[in-house]
């Protein structure tokens, strides 16, 4: 009983209210779009090729050239940026816990490489997201894991190439950008995209299996979420957050559901 009182109000939490309802984009005309959101998003630009020349220091602070990780597995290429106060931690966080339920595995199978596309992170920023990532997934192995840094015309290279459009809001001090991942070829060339920050194990087994084969996918339509901020001088809800909103609230109602359900089970079987 407790635990399903602490679960009602968990998803109370997160469940957007009837005043926040009518902020939703169904509620919006297209022209209430903010033009800064036309300015982001994916260009899927598959089959492009990675400017693998670039130079990124690693966690340690070694620097790199983005064709070491590549060769001989495929990549999954997370663009994130690691002061992010919003959808970056979340969209890495789902991307370990996703990883880690389909059978093939970082390090072994393929890499992963968290790019920051903020120019003020740091080697040490980088080390800080990756040691409370994995800390909080109980300590995981973060083999097969790199957390990359470097300056802004290198980022812009690699961004424009794989098709990443994110814009920096001085009035808020954030970016604005779009969430999904992209899945590299192992010489470095884009297979396909995954969107949002829910990714399933099976999508992402068969998106990898895929580009070690180097098979390229065919574009498909973006349903895409942002990562933006929320209007401390109206107090509202803007457009991208509700989206935010609405994702997380689905994704933490399955995620308590299923807890309830395996603790029942276990109390259950200690009866017996």
């Amino acid at each position: 009983m407790k635990l399903a009182l602490c679960a009602a109000a968990a998803m109370a939490c997160v469940i957007p209210s009837a005043s926040l309802q009518a902020q939703t984009p169904a509620a919006l005309p297209a022209s209430a779009t903010p033009p800064l959101l036309r300015e982001i998003g994916f260009d899927q630009r598959l089959n492009a090729q990675a400017p693998l020349s670039l130079h990124f220091p690693d966690e340690q602070g070694i620097d790199r050239r983005l064709d070491s990780y590549f060769g001989g597995r495929p990549v999954v290429l997370a663009l994130a940026y690691f002061t992010c106060p919003m959808l970056c931690p979340q969209t890495l966080h789902s991307l370990v816990t996703r990883l880690a339920a389909q059978p093939l595995q970082p390090g072994r199978d393929f890499d992963v490489l968290a790019i920051s596309f903020d120019p003020r992170d740091t080697p040490a920023s980088a080390t800080s997201e990756k040691s409370m990532l994995f800390d909080d997934m109980g300590g995981g192995s973060s083999e097969g894991w790199h957390f990359l840094t470097s300056d802004e015309p290198t980022i812009h290279a690699l961004t424009k190439a794989v098709g990443f459009k994110y814009v920096w809001d001085d009035s808020v001090n954030q970016f604005a950008h779009p969430a999904g991942l992209m899945i590299l070829t192992p010489d470095g060339r884009v297979a396909r995209y995954v969107f949002g920050i829910d990714y399933q194990p099976r999508d992402l087994r068969l998106a990898i299996l895929d580009a070690s084969a180097r098979h390229i996918s065919s574009a498909t339509d973006a349903l895409l979420l942002y990562c933006y901020h929320y209007e401390p001088k109206t107090g509202r809800y803007g457009l991208l957050v509700m989206r935010l909103v609405r994702t997380a609230g689905a994704f933490t109602v399955f995620s308590i559901g299923t807890l309830i359900f395996v603790l029942a089970r276990r109390e259950r079987r200690g009866r017996h």
